[in-house]
Parts: structure tokens; sequence; C-alpha cells
């Protein structure tokens, strides 16, 4: 007789759904810090490799960053985990 398969536990599903999100936005960070590049080396005058290089890299990393920080406080929000803080913060609030 076959076995149903398993309910995935919610905490791999989240992490799965953060790492799908992450690789997305990673393609997105070289994207715009590749335009960033292109626009930097259309301008006039004689470019240096570390500027390029410093470019790249501040670009890239910085929407990385952010938008790997906005994915994170989305997913916290549909865990729940929000809400259950903010209930904890009202209860510790009320007692005083």
């Amino acid at each position: 007789m076959p076995q149903p398969d398993p309910v995935p536990s919610p905490t791999h599903s989240m992490m799965r759904r953060f790492w799908r999100i992450f690789r997305l936005l990673a393609v997105l960070s070289i994207v715009i810090a590749a335009i960033g590049v292109w626009l930097v080396t259309r301008g006039a005058g004689e470019i240096h490799a570390s500027l390029i290089i410093a470019t790249a890299l501040g670009i890239g990393l910085t929407v990385l960053v952010g938008t790997g920080l906005m994915t994170l406080v989305f997913i916290s929000n549909s865990s729940g985990h929000d809400a259950t803080a903010a209930h904890s913060t009202h209860q510790e609030n009320d007692e005083e």
C-alpha cells in the first residue's frame, strides 16, 4: 500500500521560500550592478578598474542587502512571528 507524502514542516518550507526569493534577488542585484557599471563607463574621461569594481560591488551589495532584509520582513510577517511578538509586548505593557 502506498504511503502518503509527509507534511513538510513550516520551517523547512519557509526556508525554501526564502532561498528561492533570495536567488531571484541575487540575479536582480547582478543585473542592476551591470547597468550601473555600464552607465559609469559611458561617461567621458578615463575610467580606472578600481572605479568599475567599486561601482559593481557598491550597487550590487546595496541592492542585495536591501532586498534581502525586506524579504526577511515579509517572511517574518507571514510566519506569524510578528503577531506573537506584538501580543507579548502588549501583555507586558498592560501589566505595568
